[in-house]
């Protein structure tokens, strides 16, 4: 079978990822030539777009560089969208963003309407039942949900597998693919009802600040920034509850969970309680997506995975959208004990389940564990099936990127140039990346059972321990003597001959 044609850029895909899917800003223009992606940049809107910039982060600075400088943007917003989940830290920031009142305890002078956004990225049912209903009744004046399950696994679970990324050689990126993937969103909503400003409710201590506002900053430059957990008095969650009491907040009466999680289609993070003692084994418990290892079927089930250009297109030979495939290979995968490892001391107790101090960027090494019962399954199809398709130093180069690239996406840069970059060189490598794997799934665990691809380098009469006509053992003396002349020389140096 003929190759497919290798592209230099990955022309198809940039438009959906790109940060400037609404017209550029008038100092950068895109131009198209040839496949490729490049910049022009305008000298007489260059100026304005810097002072736009450095007006903005002079506002942002003042909204945290102390109480006497809290002032920076508060009743100077007409309309703020916000990241809402329907908890109690955003059923909290509705009222605050909207009062101009001061009150006791709690500075509120915003004055805005506040327009709620959800984004469905497979967080499930429950989570988003009733939100509306609550956004209102917390003084909110419109809900916009958006179901962005198939954007979220297509545009940008399928490209960091793709690349093979994995950040600090265990986390799948769960939380760090689905942040840009909302954020940019809220730049779309935003733009949709004339919003001038967005808002989230990530705490000043995490990393989700920083994939927000990096995204943000990204789209729409000229987007104001509100983040209340770096300005407002609140301090946890009872000066929370007593708030939403005096603004007559509904608040949930569900128990509260002693773990904090975060949940979207390719996986479910937990931290807290016990877990904040990395000596401490997580309890049975604590896990959702998954079953126990131990009590998974004795019988092992195999599964055939078909792959296109480096991404996963079908299961047993049906073809399936990139999310509908995702979520059923996270039923498979967690009746079978996969997604859920215990690495922090080293001991494995199955596939995707991951134990993990994390290094976040703002300093502090939180413990997270966390559930990822398709992700393993996926990648290890896609990696197994490169084992044939791709040759050594092409394989070395691809996996020298996926760190950067993990960390790139880790570290909230999704729409960077860098990311984009290596985004087209991975699409062009993969080119070939086509096929099938067939999977063992048992007991925790995932291994190979067959591969094949049109394009396999793989050659049976070349790879055979027997003798060939098309490789000739006896011409490797050659190749050692020349390959070895570099070690013979030193040795030689080294010993006088």
């Amino acid at each position: 079978m003929p190759l497919p044609m290798r592209r230099l850029a990955a022309a198809p895909s940039l438009p959906a990822v790109h940060p400037h899917d609404s017209p550029a800003p008038p100092s950068v223009r895109l131009r198209r030539q040839h496949g490729r992606v490049s910049m022009e940049r305008s000298s007489t809107t260059t100026a304005r777009g810097v002072s736009c910039v450095m007006a903005s982060g002079k506002e942002h600075a003042a909204t945290t560089s102390g109480d006497e400088k809290k002032g920076g943007l508060r009743g100077k917003l007409k309309k703020v969208v916000l990241a809402y989940s329907g908890g109690l830290d955003t059923s909290v920031i509705v009222p605050w963003l909207r009062c101009s009142c001061k009150c006791f305890l709690f500075q509120e002078n915003y004055g805005c309407e506040v327009v709620c956004f959800t984004a469905d990225v497979g967080q499930g049912d429950v989570e988003l039942e009733g939100l509306e209903k609550k956004a209102k009744a917390s003084g909110a004046s419109q809900l916009v949900v958006k179901d962005l399950t198939e954007k979220f696994v297509g545009e940008y679970i399928y490209p960091c597998l793709r690349a093979g990324a994995v950040y600090e050689r265990k986390y799948l990126l769960g939380t760090s693919m689905a942040r840009p993937v909302i954020a940019k969103a809220m730049v779309d909503v935003a733009k949709e009802v004339g919003a001038d400003a967005v808002a989230h409710g990530c705490t000043g201590k995490g990393n989700d600040q920083v994939r927000f506002e990096l995204t943000f900053y990204a789209l729409n430059p000229e987007l104001k920034v509100v983040a209340p957990w770096r300005e407002w008095d609140i301090t946890g969650r009872e000066d929370a509850i007593e708030y939403a009491k005096k603004h007559n907040v509904p608040i949930p009466v569900s128990k509260k969970s002693i773990y904090s999680r975060d949940r979207n289609l390719w996986h479910l993070s937990h931290e807290g309680d016990i877990l904040e003692d990395p000596a401490n084994e997580p309890k049975e418990d604590m896990y959702m997506m998954s079953v126990s290892p131990e009590n998974a079927p004795s019988k092992p089930e195999y599964l055939e995975i078909g792959i296109v250009a480096g991404v996963p297109t079908s299961i047993n030979g049906k073809d399936l959208s990139p999310a509908t495939l995702l979520t059923k290979l996270n039923e498979i995968g967690g009746k079978h004990g996969i997604g859920r490892i215990d690495m922090v001391e080293n001991r494995l107790h199955g596939i995707g389940r991951i134990d993990m101090v994390e290094n976040r960027l703002v300093g502090m090494n939180p413990r997270g564990v966390y559930e990822t019962p398709g992700g393993p399954i996926m990648a290890a199809a896609v990696r197994e099936l490169e084992s044939l398709t791709l040759d050594r130093e092409t394989m070395q180069w691809k996996d020298m990127l996926a760190l950067k690239y993990a960390e790139l996406v880790y570290a909230g840069r999704w729409f960077d140039p860098l990311r984009l970059s290596m985004d087209a060189f991975m699409e062009t490598i993969t080119a070939t990346t086509t096929g099938s794997v067939t999977l063992k799934l048992y007991k925790g665990s995932v291994t190979v059972a067959s591969r094949k691809s049109p394009y396999s380098l793989y050659r049976e009469d070349i790879s055979s321990f027997e003798n060939g006509e098309i490789y000739d053992q006896a011409d490797a003396e050659g190749f050692i003597r020349l390959y070895g002349l570099p070690t013979r020389v030193r040795a030689m140096l080294e010993k006088g001959i």
